[in-house]
């Protein structure tokens, strides 16, 4: 039997669950910062549980797509089958959160750094074309402050680690946060109805403000 890297870490117990009355969200648990997103997760209300198989998806109310090499998780996904079910469970409204290459795979087309198109696995669920590595290799790697609308507060402080951002958006995407690069603004947190993308690793600091707003659009999506 084929084994996910890392099962036996994330496998489901019963104390994994977080608060009993809140919305069921997955982290998918293939390659990234799983434990991470899921004590953000459990922080903010939900149930957060690792996802490793398609028969886990039927249960969630949400999904978080984490950070990682994009182009291994589209093949890990698709390898383990699960690409064309998640495919399903957006189109059929999941709300779902894509950090860094999570962001990538949420996408409808994708572009290496130097413009070119990027064949790899996506699930094409929000209306954006994401550069990958659009601001350099792992050395180029930075800290900033944003200020991200739907947040109160301080300036939210990202982590971005061999980022992507979003070079093109449709008109049913909400730009929610940019950051300054010598070619300009740049949009690195981004909304579509429940699709929620950012270029950066939120969940790599202590400030879980990103994965509430996450929470509050499960929950909204649930009572629809």
């Amino acid at each position: 039997m084929t084994r996910i890297p890392g099962e036996s870490l994330l496998a489901a117990g019963p104390s994994d669950d977080g608060l009993s009355g809140g919305p069921t969200i997955g982290v998918l648990a293939l390659q990234g910062d799983v434990l991470e997103h899921l004590r953000l997760l459990r922080a903010a209300g939900a149930r957060a549980v690792a996802v490793k198989r398609t028969g886990e998806l039927d249960r969630l109310d949400g999904l978080v797509i984490p950070g990682g090499e994009s182009t291994t998780i589209g093949k890990l996904a698709a390898m383990y089958g699960l690409l064309d079910p998640l495919r399903q469970r957006l189109r059929e409204g999941m709300p779902a959160f894509g950090t860094c290459a999570g962001a990538i795979l949420l996408a409808r087309r994708a572009l290496h750094a130097d413009g070119r198109p990027a064949e790899q696995p996506l699930l094409g669920a929000m209306d954006i074309v994401v550069r990958r590595n659009a601001f350099g290799r792992q050395i180029a790697s930075f800290e900033a402050d944003l200020d991200v609308q739907g947040l109160t507060g301080e300036p939210l402080h990202a982590v971005f680690i061999r980022a992507p951002w979003i070079e093109e958006h449709g008109p049913s995407v909400n730009v929610l946060a940019k950051v300054g690069t010598p070619l300009g603004d740049k949009v690195v947190v981004a909304r579509q109805g429940n699709l929620l993308a950012s270029a950066f690793h939120p969940e790599l600091t202590d400030d879980g403000r990103l994965h509430a707003l996450f929470v509050d659009l499960v929950r909204e999506a649930a009572t629809v």
